[in-house]
């Protein structure tokens, strides 16, 4: 009797330290807002879009969030997204912070003038950009707000990889960082499991020719395109059913775990991996 009191002191005294921390800690700062005409006329006169983009900015929002930087601090940053995927973005971000996985920046490409190896020499966490895919003609799903491309320096870009012709973008993450093992802080691999299940389930890192460590986005370009052309509030339960879909076939698994912040048992990845490709579209 004496140990079980002892022990539910304990337990009380566990749970008052929590909600005294909580309590005194800031609030993580989270939004999402239509982007504006200011905005959009920034983001026309720095070449971020041009009318010619599939997704004009009255489809687009601007979701703002804290994260911490590799340092531990904490910073407030913000990525352009479609409207539809908005609300998992923010999250998405949200779960980041949680999980304290740090980012170096994360800033809108206009601060680059839409310039994506400038965005990724500053290792800066970014979403919408209207540009072509790196080294081809179509539209990058960037230019949809369909992708995000987390922490490039941790998370380069390479292209015929171990080859004498290999490349590297950005150039500075050199062979550090092309080496996947051991992991470090800001490394996608971790991450995997936590962009899947906010939509996001296909991950470059998984290509093989070029390797894209540092993308995810949400699916084929035919199911990005059908998101854009419905009305704002019917692609976004679409996507939310999207997720659904997912959350659902990995649940299915007694033993599954998707790699929750809270959560210390190990993260099924065959599951995960075989549901994200089945369930994308």
């Amino acid at each position: 009797m004496i140990q079980l009191i002892a022990s539910s002191f304990g337990r009380a005294t566990a749970w008052a330290a929590a909600l005294a921390i909580l309590a005194f800690a800031p609030a993580a700062h989270a939004d999402i807002v239509p982007v504006s005409a200011a905005q959009c006329a920034a983001m026309k006169a720095r070449h971020v879009i041009t009318p010619a983009n599939p997704v004009p900015c009255s489809r687009l929002s601007t979701v703002s969030f804290d994260y911490t930087d590799f340092d531990g601090a904490t910073r407030s940053g913000s990525v352009v997204v479609l409207d539809a995927v908005a609300p998992q973005v923010e999250s998405l971000f949200g779960e980041l912070l949680l999980r304290s996985t740090p980012l170096a920046s994360a800033m809108p490409l206009e601060n680059f003038d839409g310039d994506d190896e400038k965005s990724m020499a500053a290792n800066n966490t970014s979403a919408f950009n209207g540009r072509p895919m790196t080294g081809g003609g179509a539209w990058s799903k960037h230019a949809y707000g369909a992708a995000i491309d987390i922490n490039p320096l941790q998370n380069p870009y390479v292209t015929k990889a171990g080859s004498p012709q290999q490349q590297v973008l950005p150039s500075q993450a050199g062979a550090d960082y092309v080496q996947r093992m051991p992991l470090r802080p800001g490394q996608a691999e971790d991450l995997v499991g936590v962009f899947y299940d906010h939509g996001f389930l296909v991950w470059g890192g998984n290509w093989k020719e070029p390797i894209d460590y540092q993308h995810f986005e949400i699916g084929s370009r035919e199911f990005i395109r059908k998101l854009a052309s419905m009305p704002r509030a019917q692609a976004r339960a679409e996507f939310e059913r999207y997720v659904a879909r997912y959350r659902g076939c990995v649940r299915q698994h007694p033993q599954a775990h998707t790699g929750d912040a809270d959560d210390d048992a190990p993260e099924d990845t065959v599951l995960r991996d075989n549901c994200a490709t089945r369930m994308r579209k």
